[in-house]
């Protein structure tokens, strides 16, 4: 015998506000996850149509290459935001970690007396201090329980403000010899494809790895989702929230070992404004700002499609090129506020 269905009550919501309850409206969950390729899309052939040398194999590779050092940032950005978190201090954090991993290789090529042992541990440095940064920020945030965006606020401007001391307001330069060896690392290319974009998707392909089929991946999203139920759930809250950060802190590393045979050099400019460069990858890709859901391949396309954006005002006179910054911080908001309907 079919019994009655439960009236609404304390305890029972209605069904109409079920679905608000449970993580928001199916077309906004349907946009974020197919929106970013189909704006990339559109993108490529606005600029297809725009400029014909937008279309050829060479500039492709040229915007893989130069999205390479966001999107690696992005990649451990996508794990900290999925957390609930967010980090402001990684383009001076970069800054800070190329000036020093300059320092480093300059006074090692002589102490050493082998450039390419020189470059080698310089690059074994620069992940190693990423993951010392990384490890800071984890700690103050989860054993100190300051904020986020306070603690990273703060290694912001204290991160420049080394950097500019090392260098005496000017710039740390790798001296030529060294230069020469390094150089291979961004400018060499593999199957005619540059080894910075090799890079690039391996470190994605290794996060949605560890993001989709390891423990700690769905250690990262619970606690984004929800902490309160997380730790019910005897989840190690804080030393789950130190790695995320470390992983991030590892991608900045890696990310700035590539960037540093490319100028040679590190001055207080360097990596200015990658933060907002690698945040707006992680959102235009579809991650909910408020943590709990994201994908690394929506992040790889999020962060594309802003270099794309980029390329084609290089390319086309729509708009000044100065004015690349804020088109990316348009394309935050918006995306901030399609998302009101999510949770």
């Amino acid at each position: 015998m079919l019994q009655p269905e439960a009236a609404p009550g304390p305890d029972r919501p209605k069904a109409g506000s079920q679905r608000a309850l449970t993580g928001g409206t199916p077309w906004a969950d349907r946009l974020a996850s197919v929106g970013p390729i189909v704006g990339l899309v559109l993108l490529c052939l606005l600029g297809t149509g725009l400029n014909e040398d937008f279309a050829t194999v060479e500039n492709a590779l040229n915007v893989l290459t130069r999205t390479a050092f966001i999107g690696i940032i992005a990649v451990g950005m996508c794990f900290v935001i999925i957390l609930g978190g967010i980090d402001l201090s990684v383009g001076s954090m970069a800054a800070l970690i190329a000036g020093c991993v300059i320092m480093f290789i300059n006074w090692a090529g002589g102490a050493f007396g082998s450039p390419l042992l020189a470059v080698i541990c310089g690059a074994g440095l620069s992940i190693g201090l990423g993951a010392l940064f990384g490890l800071l920020h984890g700690v103050l945030i989860a054993r100190g329980r300051i904020e986020p965006f306070i603690v990273t606020l703060g290694t912001l401007g204290i991160f420049r403000a080394y950097l500019t001391y090392f260098a005496d307001g000017g710039a740390l330069t790798l001296q030529n010899e060294l230069a020469d060896v390094y150089a291979p690392v961004y400018y060499a290319k593999l199957a005619g494809i540059p080894i910075p974009v090799y890079v690039f998707f391996a470190v994605a392909l290794v996060g949605a790895v560890i993001l989709n089929k390891t423990a700690f991946g769905r250690r990262v999203q619970a606690i984004g989702s929800n902490e309160a139920v997380a730790r019910y759930a005897a989840v190690d809250v804080e030393g789950v929230k130190i790695l995320t950060y470390m992983l991030l802190g590892i991608c900045v590393g890696i990310a700035t070992l590539l960037y540093v045979p490319r100028l040679g050099s590190a001055s207080p400019t360097t990596g200015l404004l990658w933060e907002l460069e690698a945040i707006a990858s992680v959102i235009v890709g579809g991650a909910a700002l408020k943590g709990g859901h994201g994908s690394i391949v929506g992040t790889l396309v999020g962060a594309i499609l802003l270099s794309v954006i980029g390329n084609i005002l290089n390319l086309t006179n729509l708009i000044s090129v100065y004015l690349n910054a804020a088109v990316q911080g348009f394309v935050i908001i918006a995306v901030a506020y399609m998302q009101k309907g999510r949770r």
